[in-house]
């Protein structure tokens, strides 16, 4: 069996036990013993330490793949007079495809109006906080001190750094190619640890979706329904629709192709909701699935982990109109522009924020008049949507990697073609000589 279908087993196998896990701890007719031993050693136990070390152990390679593979990129782009097309072929799409996402879940939510039936809680709270000023967050992204970037996860000032030294190693003469061998080597025990990790991955993914539903259930979807149904919806159509059509018109691909090849990337995406700890398979899936050269893809994935948030934005463009229509707020004309303005702006500005899609929620609100404390109706599901949303968002980075790729004649259309290129080299190894033997 492949590992894109035992992953996706995984993922059914983990909501469906977590499902019953959550049914027999509401239950009321069970004992108190084994009510203890399901939460505190199955659920709180064995499944929540498998998957926190999963998710540890992916966070383990995003740091050194990002460094290195920017390092290999810029450095084999660095004397030439490409990298700055690129950087804004790719800002400007990643920007395009944030805005076409929030107005398409601002049209889609006007039209459903997922709050037109909803009551006002008189409860909901929710402490908003607030994003740092765009001025600080530009200034921040280069960093005074690399290791302690490094040490501490910030992704911009990361990209940044790797990108001035692979700038400089490729004028650095012979002691510049000496560096750079280094770091390809070095690039390829990367991607063959990230092989390791994906083979025990089915065990990660049915940890963490067992634990999340043993949790919530599915309780939570039936009572905001509408706006779930809505946000799913829009979700989908951006994954399937836009981008096609992008894929379609500026790279002149299959999207049918590149969809089937971003299956295992979802399912990692889904069962993490986090594009930073999915980065080494979305890096790694860019560059031997789809054929994108590292020069490119090592630029526009990390950088898409970092800033392209389609999926949020989606989730920002319809709870702003549900949370509109809860508390009876009619919006304009400008209060709908000023919200696709601030979210596709926010997705650059807030990048480094953690929890950046309510963080950035409690300013689009903000901007357009509405009450902050309307997010908390959403929390509820908003875990679940997170899942789908990351999924969205990844997706986004591949497309943009193609389509930049493709532009700069950095695309291998054979790879692309392929349907058995390099997602499991060792299953490719084996059959490679079956099929010698057989010519």
């Amino acid at each position: 069996m492949s590992l894109t279908n035992r992953i996706l087993i995984a993922m059914v196998a983990g909501i469906l036990f977590g499902s019953l896990l959550d049914l027999i701890l509401d239950s009321t007719g069970i004992s108190e013993g084994f009510h203890t031993v399901i939460r505190d050693y199955v659920v709180g136990g064995v499944l929540d330490l498998v998957g926190r070390v999963f998710i540890a152990s992916l966070k383990l390679l995003v740091v050194p793949l990002v460094l290195v593979s920017l390092i290999c990129g810029s450095s084999s782009l660095g004397d030439s007079a490409r990298m700055g097309p690129i950087a804004a072929k790719t800002l400007v799409l990643y920007l395009g495809t944030t805005a076409i996402a929030i107005s398409t879940a601002l049209v889609a939510a006007v039209l459903v109006g997922p709050g037109t039936h909803v009551s006002l809680p008189g409860t909901a709270e929710f402490e908003a906080t607030q994003p740092p000023p765009l001025v600080d967050v530009l200034a921040n992204i280069v960093p005074s001190n690399p290791v302690a970037a490094m040490a501490e996860g910030k992704m911009l000032q990361i990209i940044v750094f790797a990108l001035l030294f692979g700038y400089a190693i490729s004028h650095a003469g012979d002691a510049g190619r000496r560096i750079a061998d280094f770091f390809r080597d070095l690039e390829e025990v990367i991607m063959r640890m990230v092989g390791i990790l994906m083979g025990l991955a089915p065990y990660g993914v049915f940890a963490l979706l067992a634990t999340l539903f043993s949790d919530m259930g599915f309780s939570a979807i039936v009572d905001l329904g509408a706006y779930f149904l809505t946000v799913l919806g829009v979700l989908l159509i951006h994954a399937t629709v836009a981008y096609s059509v992008i894929l379609k018109t500026l790279a002149g691909v299959s999207p049918k192709i590149m969809m089937q090849k971003m299956r295992s990337v979802w399912a990692f995406a889904f069962s993490t909701a986090s594009s930073g700890a999915t980065l080494p398979i979305t890096l790694r899936t860019v560059e031997r699935r789809l054929g994108v050269h590292n020069s490119v893809a090592g630029f526009t994935v990390p950088l898409g982990a970092t800033i392209n948030m389609d999926g949020t934005a989606i989730m920002q463009g319809v709870a702003t109109v549900f949370i509109a229509q809860v508390y009876g707020v009619d919006l304009p004309l400008s209060a709908y522009i000023t919200v696709i303005l601030t979210a596709t702006l926010a997705s650059i500005g807030t990048a480094a924020v953690p929890g950046v899609g309510l963080i950035t929620l409690a300013m689009v609100l903000d901007q357009a008049g509405l009450p902050v404390e309307g997010i908390a109706m959403i929390i509820g599901v908003d875990r679940l949507l997170d899942m789908v949303r990351t999924a969205v968002n990844v997706t986004g980075d591949a497309t943009v990697a193609v389509v930049v790729g493709k532009s700069e004649n950095h695309f291998d259309e054979r790879v692309f073609l392929n349907p058995r290129a390099d997602l499991e080299p060792d299953r490719d190894e084996v059959a490679a000589p079956e099929a010698a033997s057989k010519s």
